[in-house]
């Protein structure tokens, strides 16, 4: 667990829970979602202290559900923000790289490193709780990044650290949706070698198993999106129902707030397109497998039907004087054999020429 009090354009962590809400600014508790589950009671004792109520027993539940989808709900003192994040696991982004081959091995293990853990936000008016996964990165990469502003360089100091609680909570539920574009070259690069796969004549049989578990990622992919958009849209909702304030400084940081909150929402939407994007893609993928599947039946037909052409009046003439006659021309004709076969070789030759010219034989282009 680690503890920050944030105030204009310092940043500073502290060692333990504080006794008492710091005059100014506001403070940021990131735990894990197992130390949150071992620390509830003097969490809950340290929110009584500093905001004069604590989380719902329901709240405290969703936080440590690991399966739960993106929600948002809320209170008459605090706001509960679930978000499920979009990220490749950890060595998933070079197993491609790494194996120049792309076997399907790695994309199946590419597959199922792809990471939708949800990350829970507690948002009071002077304090932010979020419980994170146990390999989650987002608390310590904005711990790190707040930690390294030199605060008053060029007079951006301040504007680069978060002047509310509701706002950092907005930013890192941005940088959750933009760590989707690390997930979509590896699910890019993954249809791209399947598709690949289905067009090739001695691809794998198991190049269809690994398009059909791709197809169910990028489904549960639409319905994370889905979730993360109806949670967010809550949140907007919810955000324009805050009273009025006369304070025209508060004014412009709800302002603010509703900006970066469509800012995000707008994000959401980009995933979501490209999501269904790589399904249509996939599903075209598909058709067009069948499509040159029909195809390459069809040049098998045509060409045994051409032989079967070419064949047929060489049997007719064997046929011919295969009949068990004793007048049959040639029959006892000591270059009879001879004649017969150069009259058959010409029409085979001449069939073959005839069709080759039409088309009908080799590959079309």
């Amino acid at each position: 667990m680690r503890i920050f009090h944030i105030q204009g354009d310092q940043f500073t962590e502290l060692d333990e829970l504080p006794d008492a809400m710091p005059a100014t600014g506001y403070l940021w508790v990131g735990s894990a979602r197992r130390e949150f589950e071992v620390n509830v009671s003097p969490l809950q004792a340290a929110l009584q202290r500093w905001t004069g109520g604590q989380l719902v027993d329901l709240h405290i539940s969703d936080l440590l559900n690991n399966q739960l989808p993106s929600h948002f709900d809320y209170t008459s003192w605090y706001d509960v923000l679930v978000f499920r994040r979009l990220a490749a696991g950890a060595g998933s982004a070079n197993m491609f790289i790494d194996d120049n081959q792309g076997t399907l091995a790695s994309a199946r293990a590419a597959l199922a490193a792809i990471d939708t853990s949800p990350v829970g936000f507690a948002l009071f008016d002077r304090v932010l709780l979020t419980v994170h996964p146990t390999d989650c990165q987002v608390r310590d990469y904005f711990a790190n990044r707040l930690q390294q502003q030199t605060p008053g360089t060029e007079g951006r100091g301040s504007a680069r650290v978060p002047p509310n609680a509701a706002d950092l909570m907005l930013r890192m539920v941005n940088f959750m949706v933009d760590s989707y574009l690390e997930l979509r070259r590896l699910l890019t690069k993954q249809m791209d070698y399947l598709q690949q796969q289905l067009f090739d004549e001695r691809g794998n049989p198991t190049s269809w198993q690994m398009l059909l578990e791709s197809r169910n990622t990028l489904h549960l992919l639409e319905d994370t999106c889905e979730d993360q958009r109806a949670a967010i849209t809550e949140w907007i909702d919810a955000l324009d129902e805050w009273p009025e304030e006369a304070d025209a400084a508060v004014r412009r940081e709800r302002e603010l707030l509703r900006v970066r909150s469509r800012d995000v929402l707008e994000h959401i939407e980009r995933v979501l397109s490209h999501v269904r994007r790589l399904e249509s893609s996939a599903e075209n993928a598909v058709q067009m497998h069948f499509s040159a599947q029909s195809n390459r039946t069809n040049d098998i037909m045509r060409t045994l039907t051409v032989l079967t052409a070419i064949f047929m009046p060489l049997n007719l003439v064997t046929g011919f004087f295969g009949m068990n006659f004793e007048g049959l021309p040639l029959i006892h004709s000591a270059t009879g054999f001879w004649t017969v076969f150069i009259v058959m070789l010409i029409l085979g030759i001449g069939l073959s020429v005839y069709f080759w010219r039409k088309r009908y034989l080799g590959a079309r282009r």
